[in-house]
């Protein structure tokens, strides 16, 4: 990773001896497209006088360094990722004037240049450690102070920061000099800036506080022009202000950043970022192409998500990285739980069960899994735990814990924490200090078997019965994995379910909740009924654990079963059951594709049926015997396109079944059929062959030999010169079944420095076609050759992107591992950072085995 490293016993001796007061910054954003010009003036006290410490800044070069009136000589102090200073006063200003270096990669100042018109859009990225690439600084969350931005831009331009402008000015160049107000005390890292000639949509919203007072907040929502015939800026600000009045209701606090302006902006590493006042977000979530709900939905839930960060993580902020789930587990919960209350998605945790938990549940069966409160030693470390683990699982633990303690015990402990802690940092043990206050319960063994400890258990219903099918006795048995042996108590409900005689639909019959400790649990409310004909465990999904179903009840679903269930959650929670199954090779790959094909017509939750088209397309490429996948192919596209033909004109379900199609052709009649629709000879009611329809076409083709020569690609990339078209015809052009495509591809994102990380995403996401094996084999050892070199030499989203997408997961075999293992054995595998990021794609390639093992045996 590029830049200086911090630990976190520098961090702990930094905070010990250093209380930062005020920022006072000046960036000039005239000097040209490659650096701009920063100015820190940072007043803070040292506990000890006379001691040494350091600032942290990443910056090609700095001018000059002042110490409390005293000039310092920057090659003397500056070592490239610190500015060293000694004999502190117990008060101390200190000036640092540098150089910093515009990004390409997303992290610091990012820099796009939109080739639609040429405008110059500039945005901030920080999260872990990156702001020190901004401006000088003490780059850690437990040194808050405040901020003042002072910004020199281009006439044209406008600038955005965390706070309002307090003053617009211009210089004797005709520069606008845009001066902020102060921020109230925050870290480093979520400071922001955004400028450039964007599209702005502004209006307010009144909030109606406790004591009756109004709290006036303006907001906005802004894009890059090229994008604004597409910007649905009304409907962006309807959730918004749905999530400020929802939030306020249920906190008790008011929202204490002034403004709320967000910022969709291109070349994102993330979804999203909670900057306060000024929130960025991927501008994928500004549609070109028609797209279904499930998006729409997955946008509000972001929204959500970064706006419960202005009292998680903004007001009260972690300490340091170990507790980054105080902030990011408790906005992916209030993200679901604000959309379920607040919004027209009162289905949210039927998206959340099936998506961000199947996240949650792969990442902890890593062997870099780590428990959710995690031991995070620097930042490397810190960066690769924004992960399923610290997101969804922490998300669902706090569901179980809120359904543990009550709703309204832990909504008014987190009244009582931002009240305890406002504008401070905090660690586990303030957190579980005022929910044992509210709740009345010990919440110290609750956090070790859930917060402290890794892995996922996984319940099992274990149910006798006589040759009448009566129920004589019935149990759960809990299980581990020996590396994270811990059983942990659960709160959950079983659900019985059998099928209606008159009408065929599989209905609930029998509901029980009760508290699973230990291996076995007895079950005694089953006992003297009927077996029902599927036992759901942890029905309405009240707890974090795998479940696993019977023979008779996985073959129960190969006939329609799962379809039949009419609660969407009960069908959810059978899918990921089934998932789990095909996951840890219990249940063969061809036979989840065939549940998946029987059931996903009658799925109305249009998330679920987007994430089982991801899951089949997965195992499609990685979990099916190579002597069964021609077959399985055929028979899943074959399903697909007559899914899309069936679909109702204009609906979601059409839109989903036909990027399905897409995605699923492999016949000689699939690829005609592409054709003809990519051309307009062949078309479906409803349906519209959009920008992105027709790119994903463009690269099923080109991936399957229609487009050796690219034309297809440069054609569309010609009428789609954006940078989205951009993007998707390197895709395209990686695609191709080509020994030179491939050189070109891996010189483009492997060999050429400083890529936008989401070109690198695109590219090596077509590199590795699942048929095209033998072009990727010259690649496996300039890949573990090339990865220490990568990983010291690139920003970590670039080498995170190359060393897990590059990855040759379509070789999986023993001499894959083998070879991995060899890598993993070597000095090169020393960063601990980069050593984890391979484990997990060893640990991809030995599951997929495992699963192409049991699809060969069935």
């Amino acid at each position: 990773m590029t830049g200086g490293n911090l630990t976190r016993d520098e961090a702990a001796e930094r905070a010990r001896l250093l209380t930062a007061r005020h920022y006072a910054v000046e960036l000039d954003l005239t000097r040209g497209d490659t650096t701009f010009g920063s100015r820190s003036t940072i007043s803070f006290a040292c506990a000890e006088p006379g001691a040494a410490s350091f600032v942290d800044l990443l910056a090609p070069a700095v001018r000059s360094v002042t110490l409390n009136g005293v000039a310092l000589d920057p090659a003397e102090v500056f070592d490239g990722a610190r500015v060293h200073l000694a004999g502190l006063q117990a008060e101390n200003v200190v000036v640092i004037d540098a150089d910093a270096a515009y990004s390409r990669t997303g992290e610091g100042l990012h820099r796009f240049v939109d080739p639609v018109d040429g405008e110059v859009y500039l945005y901030t990225q920080f999260e872990p450690a990156d702001s020190r690439r901004l401006f000088a600084n003490f780059e850690q969350p437990d040194l808050k102070a405040a901020f003042q931005f002072t910004v020199t831009a281009p006439a044209n331009w406008r600038v955005w920061s965390n706070e309002s402008l307090e003053e617009l000015t211009q210089d004797a160049a005709g520069a606008n000099v845009w001066r902020f107000n102060a921020t109230e005390p925050i870290s480093t890292y979520i400071t922001a800036i955004v400028a450039g000639d964007y599209h702005v949509v502004e209006d307010s919203h009144i909030v109606r506080l406790p004591d009756g007072s109004d709290l006036l907040i303006p907001v906005s929502a802004m894009v890059r022009k090229s994008l604004a015939p597409y910007f649905d800026a009304a409907a962006i600000l309807e959730v918004t202000k749905a999530g400020l009045d929802f939030y306020h209701r249920i906190f008790d606090y008011p929202y204490p950043f002034g403004k709320y302006d967000s910022a969709f902006v291109p070349e994102y590493n993330l979804g999203a970022m909670e900057n306060p006042g000024l929130v960025t977000f991927n501008e994928k979530m500004v549609f070109r192409s028609k797209t279904t709900d499930a998006s729409y939905q997955g946008r509000a839930n972001t929204i959500m998500h970064e706006m419960a960060h202005m009292w998680f993580g903004d007001l009260v902020t972690m300490k340091w990285w170990d507790d980054l789930w105080l902030k990011e587990s408790f906005a992916d919960f209030m993200g679901a739980y604000a959309l379920v209350h607040a919004t027209r998605w009162t289905s949210a945790w039927v998206s959340f069960a099936n998506g961000r938990k199947a996240w949650a549940y792969r990442q902890d069966q890593l062997p870099s899994t780590h428990p959710i409160v995690a031991d995070i030693r620097d930042l490397e470390d810190a960066r690769l735990n924004f992960d399923g683990i610290t997101y969804a699982k922490g998300a669902s633990v706090l569901k179980q814990l809120a359904a543990y303690v009550g709703e309204d015990a832990f909504l008014e402990g987190a009244r009582r924490y931002f009240q305890r802690h406002a504008f401070g940092n905090t660690t586990l043990n303030d957190l579980l200090e005022v929910l044992e206050e509210t709740s009345g319960r010990d919440l110290k063994t609750w956090s070790r078997a859930w917060l402290e400890t890794a892995g996922v258990n996984t319940l099992t219903a274990e149910i006798d019965t006589d040759a009448a099918g009566v129920v004589t006795a019935a149990r759960i048995r809990q299980s581990a994995v020996p590396a994270f042996p811990t059983l942990r108590p659960h709160r959950i409900a079983v659900g019985g379910y059998s099928p209606n005689p008159a009408t065929g639909a599989v209905e609930l019959v029998e509901r029980v909740e009760l508290d699973v400790d230990g291996e076995l649990t007895e079950l005694p409310q089953l006992v003297g009924k009927p077996r029902p004909a599927l036992v759901l465990l942890n029905d309405q999904d009240l707890t974090y654990a795998k479940i696993r179903f019977t023979a008779e009840e996985i073959a129960a679903f190969e006939r329609g079963g799962i379809a039949a269930l009419g609660d969407s959650m009960a069908r959810a929670l059978a899918w990921s059951g089934v998932w789990h199954m095909t996951r840890d090779a219990v249940v063969s790959g061809r036979r989840f594709l065939d549940i998946v094909l029987r059931n996903i017509e009658a799925e109305t939750d249009i998330s679920v049926v987007q994430n089982l088209l991801r899951q089949a397309g997965l195992v499609r490429s990685q979990y099916l015997d190579p002597a069964n996948r021609a077959a399985a192919d055929a028979k899943v596209s074959a399903r697909l396109v007559e899914l899309l033909a069936a679909a109702a004109p204009g609906s979601d379900h059409q839109v989903a079944f036909a990027y399905g199609a897409v995605r699923a052709a492999s016949r000689d009649a699939d690829f005609d059929r592409l054709k003809a629709l990519l051309s307009g000879d062949l078309g479906y009611d409803g349906l519209t062959v959009d920008q992105d329809l027709r790119w994903a076409i463009i690269e099923e083709l080109a991936a399957a030999g229609h487009d050796d020569d690219g034309v297809l690609a440069d054609r569309e990339a010609g009428t789609d010169d954006t940078a989205d078209g951009r993007r998707h015809r390197a895709a395209a052009r990686a695609a191709r079944p080509l020994a030179e495509a491939k050189a070109e591809a891996w010189r483009l994102v492997v060999e050429t420095p400083d890529q936008p990380n989401d070109l690198i995403g695109a590219v090596l996401g077509r590199f590795h076609h699942g048929d095209q094996e033998k072009l990727a084999e010259p690649y496996v050892e300039p890949y573990f050759e090339g990865l220490a070199a990568i990983w010291a030499e690139r920003s970590i989203q670039n080498a995170e992107r190359i060393v897990g997408g590059g990855y040759p997961w379509p070789l999986a075999s023993d001499e894959l591992l083998a070879r991995t293992d060899a890598w993993l054995a070597s000095d090169a595998a020393k960063a601990p950072a980069l050593r984890r990021l391979v484990l997990e794609a060893r640990d991809d390639a030995a599951r997929a085995l495992r699963a192409q093992e049991c699809d060969r045996e069935a």
